[in-house]
């Protein structure tokens, strides 16, 4: 019986594009590559020591995440998000969570759900974590309490929104990203899910929202 080579050969070049994707990702996350940063292929592919091919791949699943857009001339720029976008990713994204954390708070033994919310929230206070590691952790916390809630459909329309949200971390610039991630301020909405109290839970997230959003707002205004 014969090896798939073919098939074999697919595996490799997805594990490429996904570690393309990946530094990409991180890249942008950290703010090395800065938003309205012009991407040319010639000089990511060979940064990455992959095909232009493989880059383009990358690169089409960034544009899908919305990190990445096309200028009217058909080049790709890192995306700088205005001031009403951000607004209208953030307002969205307080709308999911704060089904997520209603939902959560109606669940009758909530002692794993606040054990593992708590554990991330453990990730965040790393100070020794890299800038796109700590981004991923912030992301993580949050993509955690829609996961938990077992609700598939909000978990998807929150990853739908997930690299709009690496793109407003970058938009703010790393020092107030920080601040918007600081591991005390995920803490009280732990909090109200363990207590139960649904209500506390959605002013806090609301609050949570509104805050980051307008942090990142008003610096993109001055």
């Amino acid at each position: 019986m014969s090896l798939d080579v073919p098939a074999l050969t697919g595996v490799d070049r997805q594990t490429l594009r996904e570690q393309s994707l990946q530094k990409l990702r991180e890249a942008i996350s950290s703010g090395q590559l800065a938003p309205g940063t012009r991407l040319i292929e010639t000089e990511l592919s060979e940064a990455l020591s992959v095909s232009r091919g493989t880059l383009r791949e990358a690169l089409r699943h960034l544009v899908q995440e919305g990190l990445v857009v096309a200028d009217e001339r058909g080049r790709l720029l890192v995306r700088a998000l205005s001031p009403a976008e951000v607004g209208d990713i953030f307002a969205v994204r307080g709308a999911l969570e704060s089904l997520a954390v209603e939902t959560l708070c109606a669940i009758p033994d909530r002692t794993e759900i606040v054990r593992q919310l708590r554990e991330s929230i453990d990730r965040l206070r790393d100070a020794d974590q890299s800038m796109g590691e700590r981004v991923e952790a912030d992301l993580a916390f949050h993509r955690r309490l829609c996961e938990l809630t077992g609700n598939q459909t909000l978990v998807q329309s929150w990853e739908h929104l997930s690299g709009l949200t690496r793109a407003t971390i970058v938009r703010s610039g790393p020092e107030q990203a920080l601040r918007n991630m600081d591991w005390q301020r995920h803490l009280p909405i732990v909090d109200a899910i363990e207590a139960g109290d649904a209500g506390r839970a959605r002013v806090v997230m609301a609050s949570h929202m509104r805050e980051t959003a307008d942090r990142i707002v008003a610096l993109l205004e001055d």
